[in-house]
Formats: C-alpha cells, structure tokens, sequence
C-alpha cells in the first residue's frame, strides 16, 4: 500500500535525524576546505555561491603586474566551461565532451592522473543543446564527482583517478543530457538534469556518496508525489500551494514532457537545512501549445537536502514565451533591509530581472530590472509575484504565432548561467551580462522521444539601448558587466563590452573583481568604482569561470580558455545560418575575428 506524502515526509525526517551524526563526518572534510581560502575546493566558491575569496595578495595596487605563471591544454576544443577545483595543492580541471579529469601537481605542474570515460558520441552529442560543455566537477569525501554528457555520475578516488562507483541519471535516447557541475552536501551528491529542448520533465536528484544509491528525487512538474511538495506546508508567495499545484497548470497530461529542467548551480544553508536552485524554461518554446502557468517551471526553489521535500517555490515567468530559462545561480546573503536583518537569495535571471527573497519564508522582497534595456514587461507585480507582460513583446498573439520582433531581452538572457560574484567589502553583486535583443516566430511542434521539441524560429542582435536607462541610442555592444545593489535592485555602475560576459566571475578581499570576455581577455576591475586595471589575451575565447587560490604563499588566478557555449556556438559547432544556434549565430558571427577555439588551462601570479 502506498504511504501517504505526510508519512512518508515524517518517515524520512526521522530516518534523517536519526543519521546525522555519520552525517556530519561524512563531509566534515570538505566543510574545512571550503573555509580555508588556499583551497577552491567546491564550484562556487562556497555553498552560499558568492564566488568571494578572502585572499588579498592581489589587490587594486599590484594587480596591474599580474604575469602568467604556467599553462596547460586540456587537447579538446568546444566551449571550456566551468573552472578548476583546488584541494591541498592539487588542481582537478575538467574539459568539455568527452569530459577528461585532470588531476595537476601545483608544485611542478605535472599530471598526477587523467581519467577519460568512454561515451557513445553518435548517442549523446546530437541531443546536447548549445554545445558540449560541462561546467565542473565537485569534491567530497576523499572523491571527485563528475556528472558525464550521457548522464553517468561518477565518484573518482582523488589521490588515483579510480572510478569508485558510477550511476545513470538519465538516458540520452530521451533527450537527457548533463552539463551541470554535481553538489556535495553532507553524506549526498546532488545533481540536475538537462534536455528541456527535448521534452525533458526536469527533476533534483540527491545520491547517497558512499554508494551512489539514489537518496530522493524532486520533479519540476508533476502530481505532488513526483514533486515532493506537501500542499499544505509548501508555500509560494507566503500561502499553501494547493493540492496538485502543478497539474492545474498544464493542459492534459503535456507536463509529462514540460521541461523545466535543472541544468544551473546549487546552493546550501547549512542552518536551515535547504538546497536551493532554479528550474528551466517549459517545453515546448512555442508558447499557444501549451496553454496556463505551466507551474513549476521556470522558478525558484527551496528543499530540504535530507528528504527533498519543498518547503518554498516561486515562479517568476509563469507561462514562459521567450525561453527565459531560470537556471541561474541563487546566493546566499544575510542583508540588512528596511531596518532588518534579512537571510535572502539573490538571483540574476535570464528574464532581465534581479530578484531579492527572504530565503526562510520565500517572501519577495526586490525585483528590478538590471539591464534597463528589458521590454518585455513594465515591472513585476510585488503582491502576487506575477510580472506585468507588455502585450506587443508577447510571442502569443490572440491564441496564434506570430512574428515577434524586437523583444529585450533576447532567449539567451539579459544573463545567462555564467555565474555573479559578491563582495562582502562593497556589498554588491557582480554580474556578467548579455544586452542582447530578438525576433521570436513560433511554429507548430510535435513531440518524439529523443528529437528536438523546440518550436520557435530566433533571431538575435545587439540591445541598441542604454542599460542604465533603458534609452535607443544605437550602440551595438552585446555584453555588459555590471555591478547591482541587492538591498534595493539598482545598477551601482556598468560596463560595456563588445561581446557578452560568459564566464564566472571572482571577488576577493584585494578589492580585485575578475572576469572573462568572449574575445579571451581576463580582465580585472576596481570592486568599488569598475576600473580597469588590468588584461591580458588568453589562447581563446573565456566562458569558463575564474577561481583562485593560494600555494606555499602565494596567490594564484586561473581559468579556462575555450570559446563555445550558446553564444560561442556558432564557431565551436562550424554553424553557418543567422537563425542556426537556436538565433545566436547571426549576432556572434564576428566573434571569428578576435579569437579561435582552443581548450587552455591559464595561471596567472604575481611576479617573485
């Protein structure tokens, strides 16, 4: 007999606290790593995903004479993603398909181990949206963690390279893929899903670390068994959800194939006990298939990392027309707001809006537009949640297709899952942006199993808009790097740059903030004032996320160069079509001029 979703929920919790204890010693080593800033020992930095290092050797007044140190090719092309991971002197590094694990010696720089899994190509490749990426690795109780194209989770021993386990998260010949970097919590590995542009029903899935049994597992979409939601405990917008609250919002049985995949990063309070992350874009991108909120995707979510169960959700694009994915990274950060201390989550999406939540309750607290070139709607409504759609930027014209023109911004995002940075010196947020703009034609789809379920004919170009004000003025940059204040959703000062900023960026306690341009420059900026204060050309274009780190005292930078990703995939796939790359090709083509793919690990220092 089947139990109930409460006893089974009760059931869990007790199994859990009765575990704790093993628990806790489980992963207390990587709990020390991360708080020891020599160490880059989990993707984002932290598990409040602010990408901040506390080292400061490098700061606004040396960092002008940063030199490259040393350089390794990972001898694969496409798009590098991801950045390295740095444990007690070792660098682990990662490449894209047929996604290599290198394990570096920082003392001389020689491969300690290599490891290299065999995956079927024909197989797993043709169903990976915008390019081959992988965007890292994890550590965790003696073991690397790689999350493989074709889905394959694997637990590494870190001293040999040894597989110690491997489980199937999904199966390519549906349309499932990975590209996500896993999540260690506690005793669990936690991990996504990829394949929203193939009818993908996208879930959150936590494996046991010692074993790689399967713990629990959470859909986006779907009755509240799959989802793990408790319609009376689970709330969004501060009331109970409702029972089946997802069903209600699809017609028939369609969320069966809805998307809302979870492809982005993760984070982690410790505190409270709940991961939280975003969910992807509904499938399928032709809106008039689909009719209703298409609930949960494209929202914010919080778990309860022990038995996967929804303490909160927030849906920011209900009823999604423009691919506005909502996998970008949620960071954690305790804020002071209208005279209170807050615990929030701050969250950059690709719809153009920077929201603030109160991350115990999930109340909304800010939601502004960081590029104000975003048109698509006029604000976000603050009692319901809901955001207020400009009816000439729907791609839903009286229930048909049409022709959509000069909607802001474009489906790759005023951001795309490049992820922010936060400094707790300046108290700002770091964001590498696109201003980018579209015209979106939807046609009719059908799906099957395994082949693309898109539905929709893009065109990309340059915003032409002012990000401040939102103003034409004719500019032909696509990128912008930004610096946001949380506590009250305005742009403290931006930064154009000819191309997007697809990479991740760093903040230390220097005062230094780091990114990486499409063209290949790492770039470093005055945290307070967006100065530049220094740049060098790496071999290719940077999509990869810029780490550092600290050895026999002395501070290291490093990222991987390897242009690729949906922006860069017009070079990395050999596309030719303005409209191939699900748009972006046409908007990018000009890339070929400043930089060719490659796949270079790159190391700067000061000089001795």
């Amino acid at each position: 007999m089947k139990k109930p979703f409460k006893s089974w929920l009760i059931a869990s919790t007790v199994a859990s606290m009765l575990a704790a204890p093993g628990i806790a010693q489980a992963n207390a080593d990587l709990e020390k790593l991360i708080q020891d800033s020599a160490n880059w020992a989990i993707s984002s930095g932290d598990y409040a995903a602010t990408r901040y290092s506390k080292l400061s050797q490098i700061n606004t007044k040396n960092v002008k004479n940063l030199q490259v140190a040393w350089t390794f090719s990972t001898g694969v092309l496409r798009g590098h993603e991801g950045g390295p991971l740095v444990v007690d002197d070792v660098i682990y590094i990662h490449s894209p398909f047929p996604n290599k694990v290198f394990a570096l010696n920082q003392a001389d720089q020689t491969i300690k181990w290599i490891y290299q899994p065999t995956q079927n190509a024909d197989e797993t490749i043709p169903v990976m949206c915008c390019d081959t990426v992988n965007r890292g690795l994890a550590y965790g109780d003696g073991k690397i963690y790689l999350l493989q194209a074709d889905t394959t989770l694997v637990a590494l021993d870190a001293k040999t390279g040894t597989r110690v386990w491997s489980v199937k998260n999904g199966d390519p010949k549906l349309g499932m893929t990975n590209t996500s970097a896993p999540f260690v919590v506690k005793d669990k590995v936690i991990v996504g899903i990829s394949g929203g542009e193939f009818g993908v029903r996208g879930f959150l899935a936590a494996y046991n670390a010692k074993d790689g049994t399967l713990a629990w597992k959470g859909y986006s979409m779907g009755p509240d068994a799959d989802t793990l939601i408790d319609p009376k405990e689970t709330t969004s917008m501060g009331q109970p959800v409702g029972e089946d609250s997802s069903l209600k919002t699809w017609k028939g049985d369609q969320w069966k194939i809805g998307g809302g995949t979870t492809w982005g990063w993760y984070a982690y309070d410790s505190a409270l006990g709940l991961v939280y992350y975003g969910s992807g874009n509904p499938s399928t991108w032709n809106p008039s298939q689909r009719p209703g909120d298409n609930k949960w995707s494209m929202s914010l979510w919080a778990r309860n990392v022990d038995t996967g169960a929804v303490k909160w959700v927030y849906q920011m694009t209900p009823h999604d027309e423009w691919d506005y994915d909502g996998i970008n990274e949620v960071v954690l950060v305790d804020q002071k707001m209208d005279g209170k201390d807050r615990k929030t989550i701050v969250h950059f999406d690709r719809n153009g809006f920077g929201y603030t939540l109160d991350r115990v309750s999930g109340e909304l607290l800010v939601a502004e537009k960081f590029d104000k070139s975003v048109n698509w709607a006029t604000h976000v409504d603050m009692t319901t949640g809901r955001p207020q759609v400009v009816s000439a930027y729907s791609t839903e014209q009286n229930g048909e297709d049409v022709n959509s023109e000069d909607i802001c911004p474009a489906a790759l995002g005023s951001k795309n899952q490049a992820p922010v940075a936060y400094s707790p010196r300046t108290k700002l947020f770091y964001i590498p942006g696109n201003h980018v703009c579209m015209d979106y034609e939807p046609f009719e789809v059908e799906y099957t199993a395994g082949q693309p379920y898109v539905g929709a004919t893009l065109s990309m170009f340059p915003a032409g808009r002012d990000v401040i004000t939102g103003e034409k003025d004719g500019t032909t940059n696509l990128g912008q790097f930004t610096a946001w204040d949380a506590t009250t959703g305005s742009i403290k000062w931006s930064k154009s740059e000819p191309f997007s900023v697809w990479s991740g960026i760093l903040a230390t306690a220097g005062n230094v903030v780091f990114y990486g341009t499409l063209e290949g420059y790492l770039k470093a900026v005055d945290a307070t004032t967006g100065e530049e204060l220094y740049k060098f050309k790496t071999p290719s274009g940077i999509i990869g996320n810029v780490n550092t780190w600290k050895t026999d005292g002395k501070q290291y930078i490093g990222v991987l160069s390897g242009l690729g990703g949906w922006a860069g995939i017009g070079m990395a796939a050999g596309l030719e079509g303005d409209t191939e790359g699900l748009g972006a090709v046409g908007a990018y083509r000009s890339l070929e001029n400043y930089t060719q793919l490659g796949g270079v690990f790159s190391v700067f220092a000061l000089p001795n």
